[in-house]
């Protein structure tokens, strides 16, 4: 089975386009379309389908991905662990990120790690944390960021960064010179969140229903699929919202949006870093969780 084609294969299931694989592995389309077929012919099943405009795989496809995922990590893994031996740090790595570490923590780290070590190369894939769970169990990510812990023997998180969720505001709102505000006054105003589902969505009605609140009583104007779009909407005038106090730092200090204390409670959560548990992790990899432990500071806290 030859490991090119095998590349191949993944990135056209990946792209779910022949045209798109061929740009990103720099081969012309009936190369790429050679490689399938002698993959197809080398396993006796057929591996990929068109549905209309899509390429899709097929069962034999689907369970072969998994396994081609895993080839191509080992390889990757022999090729940094020989390029360490030689006292270098090379190679590239694959990692996934859910919204909060994903647009506003690991940009910046990757940017020193990569000051660090020049001759690796990083791919960041921003998506919700059971998604980048999914694909670090698939073999997509050797690693990723994550907001939330899922129950599956396969995976290990590591607790790696705490997040504050804070009560957001326009800085010339009514409540901006209140010294606190009780979570039962959130009603009172219309309020932005994420959408149902997302972590701090549920940080927040927990904390509602602990406090004895109904959560089905607050004036929701939007629900919006991303922390920048809340964050935005806030600074717009849209409404309140209670956002990761990561996403707002720089408009604290710019003074275009300010924070009231939540009477009587601190939203924390948790961030975890997670990998496979029964999967060998490439130098590459092993070097950047150190970094990672290392490099995240104290929690930012509000007038930081």
């Amino acid at each position: 089975m030859d490991i090119r084609a095998l590349e191949v294969f993944c990135k056209i299931v990946e792209l779910k386009s022949f045209s798109r694989a061929a740009e990103a592995v720099y081969l012309t389309q009936p190369t790429l379309s050679g490689h399938i077929k002698g993959l197809e012919e080398f396993v006796g099943l057929k591996l990929l389908d068109r549905l209309g405009r899509e390429v899709v795989p097929t069962k034999a496809g689907e369970l072969l991905y998994g396994y081609a995922k895993q080839v191509l990590a080992v390889r990757n893994q022999a090729i940094q662990a020989l390029e360490e031996y030689k006292g270098s740090l090379k190679g590239h790595l694959i990692i996934g990120g859910s919204n909060i570490p994903g647009d506003y923590v690991l940009p910046a780290l990757l940017a020193r790690f990569k000051a660090r070590y020049p001759d690796v190369s990083m791919t960041l894939k921003i998506a919700d944390s059971r998604e980048i769970a999914r694909g670090v169990l698939e073999g997509a990510y050797e690693l990723g960021a994550v907001g939330a812990k899922f129950d599956d023997g396969q995976l290990v998180f590591l607790k790696f960064l705490e997040d504050e969720l804070v009560l957001a505001l326009p800085a010339d709102h009514e409540w901006a010179t209140k010294t606190a505000v009780a979570l039962a006054e959130l009603s009172e105003q219309p309020i932005l969140l994420r959408e149902v589902g997302s972590g701090s969505r549920k940080v927040l009605e927990d904390a509602l229903r602990l406090a004895g609140a109904d959560s089905g009583a607050l004036k929701v104007v939007a629900e919006l699929g991303s922390t920048e779009a809340v964050r935005q909407a806030v600074k717009g005038g849209a409404g309140i919202s209670v956002i990761s106090l990561r996403a707002i730092q720089e408009d604290l200090e710019r003074g275009t949006l300010c924070t009231v204390p939540l009477e009587g409670t601190r939203l924390i959560r948790d961030f975890y870093l997670v990998y496979h548990k029964n999967r060998s992790r490439s130098p590459l990899c092993e070097t950047f969780i150190t970094f990672l432990v290392q490099a995240v500071g104290p929690t930012p806290s509000v007038g930081s």
